[in-house]
């Protein structure tokens, strides 16, 4: 039972550590994507800045708002499993 219980726990730890990899390279590549357009907008039409950077913020806080999430599924994996007991008993002897 116990060995069953530290595999869970490497896989969960592993399948968290990609998760929130994969999660913060996609919100990087899409922040990115979306600052390009804005300030390219504001470059030809600077008279549309505040609407762009209003409307770019509120883009920004939406994709963050993913990789949060994708960290609390990550933690979720890493300390709310099923066998949580099991490991600490391990890692308490």
């Amino acid at each position: 039972m116990e060995a069953q219980a530290l595999q869970f726990f490497i896989a969960s730890v592993t399948a968290a550590g990609f998760g929130i990899a994969i999660a913060a390279f996609g919100c990087g590549i899409g922040q990115g994507l979306g600052l390009k357009s804005a300030v390219e907008g504001i470059a030809r039409n600077p008279e549309s800045s505040g609407k762009v950077t209003v409307t770019m913020l509120i883009g920004l806080a939406m994709i963050e708002s993913l990789c949060i999430y994708a960290l609390v599924v990550a933690l979720i994996l890493i300390y709310a499993h099923p066998q949580a007991e099991a490991i600490a008993k391990l890692f308490t002897k």
